[in-house]
């Protein structure tokens, strides 16, 4: 134990070191120069991974020339940089600009699945990962919004060359998604409310099949059954198991 808070110690000053360092280098007064000009600053920043400097020229570029010819570009290049640096609120706010203003941008597809990115790192947590703590009970709720603008995406803008790695982020999404919902049924049949496990349990089914959470939730399913004495939709739930899953330790 001792050696595992020494390691997140570490990582955490590392961090704080990193992120001071990184800001004291990169964040400068943005010149009084031409918008082409420091758009080629801007670029030449994020190509050398100095977000922070990116987004202080693009920014300005943003404010002194809002109506000039590369404003879309400069805008979406902030979203960019916004989600390398991991400040999801700004990019997420401007991701809903971006939409709101120009809905039928030819760069539209690639708003929507940088929202989705931008939403899915909110999900990602390195000290949960490095103490190995499961998350599957968290609020999913920007995971939902992230399979909904990557759904967007493949169904909206099927040609677009974001489109098939929307469709695997969506298939990953959805695992998290069942895993939560498997986490809440399994919640509510530890505290004895059976009918509430057992919706949880049928809407896993109704809408993750196939995934690896549909066998214990049928599990789930026809224990709550079991106790609520529904013998009929107990006995079909274990037709399904049986069907699905015969070596399951469930089946006779």
């Amino acid at each position: 134990m001792e050696k595992l808070t020494t390691k997140i110690i570490f990582i955490t000053l590392a961090l704080v070191l990193a992120g001071c360092s990184s800001s004291v280098k990169e964040i400068e007064i943005v010149p009084d120069k031409s918008a082409q000009a420091l758009f080629v600053d801007a670029r030449t920043a994020l190509d050398n991974g100095l977000y922070q400097k990116a987004i202080s020229t693009l920014s300005a570029i943003d404010s002194r020339f809002p109506f000039g010819p590369i404003s879309h570009q400069v805008q979406l290049d902030l979203i960019y940089a916004y989600y390398k640096v991991g400040d999801s609120a700004q990019g997420i706010a401007l991701t809903d600009r971006f939409l709101r203003l120009n809905p039928n941008n030819p760069n539209v597809d690639y708003v929507y699945y940088m929202r989705a990115l931008i939403n899915l790192s909110t999900e990602d947590n390195l000290f949960q990962d490095i103490v190995g703590i499961d998350r599957s009970d968290r609020d999913p709720s920007a995971a939902r919004e992230a399979f909904n603008d990557l759904k967007r995406v493949v169904t909206n803008y099927p040609e677009s060359k974001y489109a098939a790695d929307s469709r695997k982020r969506m298939i990953e999404i959805k695992s998290r998604l069942a895993k939560y919902e498997l986490s809440v049924a399994a919640f509510y049949l530890k505290r004895g409310a059976y009918a509430s496990a057992a919706n949880r349990g049928r809407y896993i089914i109704e809408y993750f099949t196939p995934s690896p959470e549909v066998e214990p939730a049928l599990e789930i399913m026809i224990e709550c059954y079991d106790k609520l004495g529904l013998v009929d939709l107990k006995k079909n739930t274990l037709q399904v198991l049986a069907a699905n899953y015969p070596n399951n330790s469930l089946i006779k």
